[in-house]
């Protein structure tokens, strides 16, 4: 089927359009060239006024996996419908089901998310519910670095091109796009009842630091040629005074390829009659300074959610200011987690402050190429305020319309008010479309070029950019109309990728020697194969 999207205002970095009148034409699953005679067209689609981009990307969002579950079997509460379900999709309106998440993301435009954090142990899990979200093409990033073999190994010497085949190996075992290490050591420290680990403190009994971990995952990530750099959640989140660690974290990145994720929470100072204070502008510099590291911000924005990480050390910390009263908190195999409840409170001054500070760092790392557009999906909000988050970066009267209502200390000590910037419609474009598609490696989206997949959001222009990006107008995923008018029309399969670097196969031999003696699993049960996933779970893994 030929369908033209005939006269809309299209905004495509990689392609230098920025709101130029145009049409895009679509055979198929694909972007097509325009025929020599329009009248060849089976669909045309009149979008004259109205904005179109590429999908939207979202490189860090926790939809999938055994924290997500305990979160969800922790608050039954929130599993009540926030809306009415719509008859022909089953359970549309159960709040942060498998199936609400592909909805919703897709009636905001959004056609491919990454789940930042699956344990190789649990990645069959993991993809199993991947395969349950409907519409959207997701991904996994697999956690190393509290992993006993890899530790083991740094541990008696081994060299680097060794680890290099335990990490593509471990990529091949969990079918993931990319690798992620979460507080390097700081879950094997939690068992020897250490409660904070720095980046320069060894990892009880492997005797080597947080750093060495995470340098040698970084070292193979960049050598295996992987197109996502290592996917760092710094050590000493959430603790005052940490914006030192994640300068530190940069420097030992050593000009390589580094993403920090949800850096707002690394962006601390301990200034102050309080002792919590921003650290963002000294943070954004180091950002701006150093090329090689790009970031996600985690934006706290108010309201009820909760919070879900493998940083077992600071769910545990954190446990005493579960709102509501519960929480969980786990230990596992090679890594642990925790699920602990928070509200966040406008007029409450630290709350208030984690706010600003994630704003700081939108507006003062001028790189949207580099900066991307997260709130650490349900850490710092729901990803469903997404459109709040919008509005916040394109309106300054807006933002500063919060400052007056939010705790006045906090309001007062933010370089908030002074920061005139405001994001226009080419820096969304690239953050949360162009940027994240070449970030991760996939080439086939996150532009309008002639070959790329059909994955298209339309929307119609308003003051209001929350209204805007809350409901697309129009959204196609694979050429196919899944959303109009901000409402899902129809449910498809999306697919999930992963990447296939090469390494010795040499390596099993050993880990399956190490899975015999201390696994209560075999190493082949373990491992993932595409074929088996898609006859049992449904959905195609596609491997770059």
């Amino acid at each position: 089927m030929l369908i033209r999207l005939k006269g809309a205002r299209i905004h495509d970095p990689v392609n230098q359009l920025n709101g130029t009148c145009g049409d895009i034409w679509i055979r198929d699953a694909r972007i097509c060239e325009a025929p020599d005679n329009m009248a060849e067209a089976d669909r045309t689609i009149d979008l004259e006024g109205k904005i179109l981009m590429a999908g939207a990307i979202d490189i860090h969002s926790h939809i999938a996996g055994g924290n997500v579950n305990n979160a969800r079997l922790l608050l039954p509460e929130q599993h009540l419908a926030e809306r009415a379900r719509l008859p022909q999709f089953p359970f549309s309106g159960a709040k942060w089901s498998a199936c609400d998440t592909g909805y919703r993301y897709a009636e905001m435009g959004f056609t491919t998310v990454v789940e930042p954090a699956v344990l190789p142990i649990n990645a069959h899990q993991a993809h199993a519910e991947l395969a349950d979200i409907p519409i959207i093409d997701t991904a996994g990033l697999a956690i190393v670095g509290n992993d006993d073999f890899l530790l083991r190994m740094l541990r008696d010497g081994a060299e680097q091109a060794r680890i290099n085949d335990y990490i593509a190996w471990t990529l091949h075992a969990t079918r993931c796009l990319g690798v992620k290490v979460i507080n390097a050591g700081g879950a094997t420290a939690f068992k020897f009842n250490q409660r904070q680990l720095n980046l320069d403190d060894e990892v009880p009994m492997y005797g080597m630091t947080s750093r060495a971990i995470l340098s040698a995952v970084q070292r193979a990530v960049v050598q295996l040629g992987i197109p996502h750099p290592v996917h760092v959640h710094c050590n000493n989140l959430g603790i005052p005074g940490n914006v030192n660690t994640a300068l530190d974290t940069i420097k030992a990145a050593d000009g390589l390829p580094m993403h920090l994720a949800h850096v707002q929470f690394y962006g601390y100072g301990d200034n102050g009659d309080s002792g919590f204070s921003s650290g963002a502008s000294a943070l954004a510099d180091a950002i701006m300074a150093n090329p090689n590291i790009t970031v996600d911000i985690g934006q706290v924005l108010f309201g009820q959610t909760v919070t879900i990480s493998g940083d077992v050390m600071r769910q545990f910390d954190a446990r005493h200011i579960a709102n509501p009263k519960k929480w969980v908190v786990w230990e596992g195999e090679d890594g642990g987690g925790g699920i602990v409840p928070f509200r966040y409170r406008p007029k409450n001054y630290v709350n208030a402050l984690q706010w600003a500070i994630g704003l700081e760092l939108f507006m003062l790392i001028d790189d949207p190429w580099r900066v991307f557009f997260t709130t650490d999906h349900p850490n710092g909000a729901p990803f469903t305020a997404y459109p709040e988050l919008f509005r916040l970066l394109m309106d300054r009267d807006y933002r500063n319309q919060w400052l007056d209502r939010i705790n006045a200390k906090s309001a007062d000590i933010s370089l908030l008010r002074h920061l005139e910037r405001e994001y226009d419609l080419n820096d969304i474009a690239i953050m949360t479309r162009a940027a994240p598609a070449r970030l991760l490696g996939l080439g086939d989206r996150g532009h309008l070029s002639v070959g790329a997949i059909a994955d298209i959001a339309v929307y119609q222009p308003q003051a209001d950019k929350a209204a805007m990006f809350g409901k697309a107008e129009l959204v196609f995923k694979n050429g196919i109309a899944v959303v109009e008018k901000g409402q899902v029309i129809r449910s498809i399969q999306g697919k999930t990728h992963a990447v296939a670097p090469g390494f010795d196969r040499g390596i099993e031999s050993s880990i399956s020697d190490y899975f015999d003696r201390y696994h209560l699993m075999k190493m082949d049960h373990y491992k993932l194969d595409p074929q088996h996933l898609l006859e049992t779970l449904g959905s195609e893994l596609v491997l770059h």
